[in-house]
């Protein structure tokens, strides 16, 4: 089996493992697998009990741990409250009196899946410091530099509409973010299994888990084996350029979400099964990519119409483009 045949076992695996405990999500899951892949992290907007923390369970569940000096969790969840302190979640110096010395003890952020539960109900300066972990992978304490994991995932949650004591994320902050996910209410269906099964005896996933390592490996066969032409590089230019000239937004997405498109994009193929990246990738995930990037014009509520009006002319050039 060559190396491209087991990352997509590996990632079809992890699909199956989180479907079997998540009922109704298969859309949110997708996207997050991608984002797995493309080494970014995600913002779920939701209502509290939508399943957010299940669905971040199920994927650290899935996932099993490379043996190291440190082991290394697979899954930590962090409320984050209005007390709490950047190294509550980084980790601390602590004082050993039968060794006279100090030791760093490591806070939850040491994990390979991180669920942050109300990202907004914290102070901008913890958000800060997660923040910077996410994009450094790392943590600074007392100037010394501890490596997080290198499959390092953030899943992060607000409520959309409770904003008393909250401390919103500004724009430049939401741009860290590859994608940005409004978790919808499930089917009706999905909802009378849900409520079926409550509490009744399960069986348990009795699928293997897939390691570090194999998604790791994963990542770097998306990254460098799914072609990326140079006509869907000048179709997302030309996405973005239309969005900043849009009299509805004051300002535009950003560089770094043009190249956070690209890995995600290839994700996204890779998942289809296809090892290049066609208008159709760009297409599904543009509404996930840029809108919580954008600061509007008063007046403009729906960041997700600017996007839309904005890729309509890009994708015709790209589809007449590829069709030749």
């Amino acid at each position: 089996m060559s190396n491209t045949e087991e990352a997509k076992n590996s990632i079809n695996l992890l699909q199956k493992r989180m479907r079997y405990d998540v009922m109704g999500r298969d859309d949110v899951i997708d996207l997050i697998l991608i984002a797995l892949l493309a080494d970014g992290h995600v913002l779920l907007e939701d209502f509290p009990g939508s399943g957010k923390t299940t669905l971040a369970k199920a994927l650290g569940e899935s996932i099993e741990g490379n043996v190291s000096a440190e082991e290394m969790s697979s899954f930590r969840r962090m409320q984050f409250t209005p007390d709490l302190l950047p190294g509550d979640i980084t980790g601390v110096m602590v004082f050993d009196p039968d060794s006279n010395q100090f030791h760093f003890r490591r806070g939850p952020i040491f994990t390979h899946i991180a669920l942050v539960d109300e990202i907004n109900r914290t102070s901008p300066k913890v958000q800060s410091a997660l923040l910077e972990s996410m994009g450094e992978k790392q943590v600074t304490i007392d100037n010394v530099t501890h490596r997080l994991s290198d499959l390092f995932f953030v899943i992060a949650t607000q409520n959309p509409l409770d904003a008393v004591g909250t401390y919103p994320l500004p724009i430049a902050q939401l741009d860290r973010f590859m994608f940005k996910i409004r978790m919808m209410n499930i089917s009706r269906d999905a909802e009378l299994e849900v409520i079926r099964s409550w509490g009744k005896p399960r069986k348990k996933c009795d699928m293997p888990k897939v390691n570090v390592e194999q998604i790791l490996a994963a990542r770097e066969i998306v990254r460098n084996e799914v072609e990326v032409a140079d006509e869907i590089m000048t179709c997302l230019v030309d996405i973005i350029r239309g969005i900043r000239e849009d009299s509805r937004c004051l300002q535009g997405a950003s560089t770094r979400s043009l190249v956070q498109a690209v890995p995600a994009l290839q994700a996204h193929a890779f998942m289809q099964g296809r090892m290049y990246v066609n208008a159709k990738d760009v297409q599904e995930l543009a509404p996930a990519l840029f809108p919580h990037r954008l600061q509007l014009a008063p007046g403009t509520r729906n960041a997700l119409d600017v996007v839309q009006d904005a890729m309509k002319t890009p994708l015709e050039k790209l589809s007449r483009s590829l069709m030749r």
